[in-house]
């Protein structure tokens, strides 16, 4: 057995062992693709460096098919352009926007996408073409259409999958947009490997009735969660959000517009009815981001900072001279009032994870909310 194949092995045993592979067919996929065609150079992060730099690991450096065999991302792109082969010395700085998501997470969506032999499905962002291979070999070529946003990263991903024996359907385009060529009702699934504010109106018509979108929901304080939706009518469906903790990068189309350098200003000073520490939990977040989804949140512990750029409204909160939280807000939206009303719903409701949340989509809006569709929620920013 060749160095590859018993890593292949040994990775997809790990992950039947831990649970995350509970059906035998999608095992055989992982211990049949070739993981190391779809990334033949990628990024580590230097620990500790300010501001975060990578260094590029090609396939002749040593532990190069043992970093592929790991169960982490792997950063292949930087700032939409910089790649691991583009780099010929030390490290660079830089944001990442593509990557090869870690096989147990990819595994385990599919298994949650609750697929059958014979369904067509649509997957939005190719990226490596990883994920793209294993539904490939699980449900035939003819089953998988997979769209990428970024020409570079969808050819590199076409190349790739021939070279490991797949020939799935490859779109390069707007993968809001779903396919481009796809009639109503064309899909009986779709996944999606990117986040994205809100679910496109694209996709609710290309899956038919019945049928299931597995998508990460996030915004502009990147706060995640995962949502199994079942598509209800043309344009509308309704789901759950599932346990865990899932996040992707954010679809370039969805992401926050350039902003200026933060300047604090002064404000209304108040008393915090919450600790602010609590929007720096996973869930506490979510639920901020729920109640102003045009807000980027910093900060840290007691010292959080919302600030919304589209009408300059900020809010930035610090330790109280009494023990307490103080607040301080300015602009046409009170950030902080909202969070404070939402966060006090979802404690009300005795904290859930987000398996506790649900999601309503309809031609007239898409709302989150916590319990049952008649609870507290909140819109999403169609």
């Amino acid at each position: 057995m060749s160095t590859s194949a018993h890593l292949r092995t040994a990775l997809a045993d790990a992950l039947t062992g831990d649970g995350t592979l509970a059906d035998p067919a999608w095992r055989k996929a992982a211990g049949a693709v070739p993981r190391e065609l779809f990334l033949d150079s990628f990024f580590t992060q230097l620990p500790g460096s300010a501001p975060t730099r990578y260094l590029p690991v090609h396939q002749s450096d040593d532990g190069w098919l043992e970093g592929i065999y790991s169960d982490q991302t792997l950063v292949t792109q930087l700032d939409g352009r910089v790649r691991p082969g583009d780099v010929t010395g030390g490290s660079v700085t830089g944001d990442p926007t593509s990557s090869s998501t870690l096989p147990s997470l990819v595994l385990r969506m599919w298994q949650q996408l609750e697929v059958e032999p014979g369904q067509k499905v649509l997957e939005v962002r190719t990226g490596t073409g990883y994920s793209t291979a294993l539904g490939a070999h699980r449900l035939g070529d003819d089953r998988v259409t997979s769209v990428e946003y970024d020409p570079v990263v969808g050819r590199a991903a076409a190349s790739a999958l021939k070279a490991a024996g797949y020939a799935p359907r490859l779109v390069v385009g707007d993968g809001l947009r779903g396919d481009p060529d796809a009639s109503a009702g064309t899909y009986d699934r779709l996944i999606a490997t990117c986040s994205v504010r809100y679910v496109p109106v694209a996709w609710l018509h290309q899956v038919n009735p019945g049928g299931k979108i597995l998508v990460t929901l996030s915004g502009w304080s990147y706060a995640s969660g995962l949502a199994l939706l079942t598509v209800t009518g043309p344009g509308a469906a309704t789901g759950r959000f599932l346990p865990g903790y899932t996040s992707f990068m954010i679809a370039r189309p969805h992401d926050r517009p350039p902003r200026p350098t933060l300047a604090l200003l002064p404000g209304e000073e108040r008393t915090s009815l919450i600790d602010p520490a609590v929007i720096g939990t996973w869930t506490g977040g979510w639920v901020a981001q729920l109640a102003v989804p045009a807000a980027e949140r910093m900060g840290a512990g007691a010292e959080q900072i919302l600030w919304d750029v589209s009408t300059g409204s900020q809010a930035r909160t610090m330790p109280g001279p009494d023990g307490g939280w103080t607040v301080v807000q300015r602009g046409p939206v009170r950030l902080w009032d909202r969070v404070e009303a939402a966060v006090r719903h979802w404690q009300a409701a005795g904290e859930p994870h987000q398996e506790g949340f649900g999601i309503t989509v309809s031609a007239d809006r898409q709302r989150v909310w916590i319990g049952t569709e008649d609870g507290p929620g909140w819109d999403l920013p169609v």
